[in-house]
């Protein structure tokens, strides 16, 4: 079972569920794909750590054989590419490694290298299996480096949960992609309504099943719940505003291992994602 866990912003607490989430689910795996910032690992601090380089390719071109077509311009809708002073010129950044150009080139020029633009960790923190996707600064696009680290999992046993990226973008896409189950955090105030709708329209868009996680309520927030309601959207659980769980949040503790009480709600809040995946 792959439950993504996604937000329509940072901060509403995305990455605190889906710790917990993973640290009460037996032999399960958890995948950091917010892989510009990834702060799971500082929860769980994992052991017997092993890294893997992930590389994209980038088209290399041989000015001697280059004779000035430009097809390879023409031919890529990425805009990667251009012809300057009498020689094709690449903006790796928005290469998509297609391979398209070497093979509209009809004299060969264009072969390709590897680039690394980042790494994806995987490690051990009690019984769960802790996988970190981290794109080098500058970058421009973490997809590659999420596919990997998604692709840790695709013999996983146990429940996965996907840490996504905050936002609706192609990183969230390419992360709840094959998720059995979206689980959407929720802020009660007017910005986290705004930005909950959105994630919410994507995960209807994707056909995927979801429920809602309001974190940090003080009380009940009408707008949100109403919302919910009107896209008959089920509310799992909320999550008290707490000076308890701030403390355990700033010392990069799971509350789910501090907290028996915490340890249910999170139980409590697996136990219904499983029943709604069946």
């Amino acid at each position: 079972m792959k439950i993504a866990v996604l937000s329509g912003k940072g901060g509403t607490g995305k990455t605190f569920v889906s710790v917990n989430l993973a640290a009460v689910a037996p032999a399960s795996v958890y995948i950091d794909c917010d892989v510009e910032e990834p702060n799971g690992r500082l929860f769980f601090r994992p052991e017997q750590l092993h890294s893997e380089t992930i590389n994209v390719l980038l088209p290399v071109f041989d000015a001697g054989l280059c004779d000035g077509c430009r097809k390879c311009v023409d031919f890529c809708k990425f805009n990667a590419l251009v012809y300057i002073k009498e020689k094709p010129l690449v903006f790796p950044g928005i290469c998509h490694s297609c391979g398209g150009c070497a093979l509209v080139c009809p004299n060969g020029a264009v072969s390709e290298k590897l680039r690394p633009i980042g790494v994806v960790e995987t490690g051990v923190s009690e019984e769960t299996t802790v996988v970190t996707g981290v794109l080098e600064p500058g970058e421009i696009s973490g997809v590659p480096i999420i596919r990997a680290a998604l692709d840790k999992a695709s013999r996983a046993k146990g429940a996965v949960v996907i840490d996504c990226p905050p936002g609706s973008g192609c990183a969230v896409l390419e992360s709840v992609a094959e998720a059995d189950y979206c689980v959407l955090v929720a802020e009660p105030t007017a910005f986290g309504l705004h930005n909950f709708a959105m994630v919410l329209e994507l995960a209807r868009l994707l056909g995927k099943p979801c429920g809602v996680v309001i974190n940090k309520t003080e009380g009940q927030y009408k707008e949100l719940e109403d919302h919910c309601a009107l896209h008959h959207t089920e509310i799992l659980c909320r999550i008290p505003y707490s000076s308890e769980l701030a403390k355990w949040g700033a010392k990069a503790q799971i509350a789910a291992r501090e907290n028996k009480e915490m340890a249910a709600v999170f139980r409590s809040l697996m136990n219904k994602i499983e029943k709604e995946v069946g």
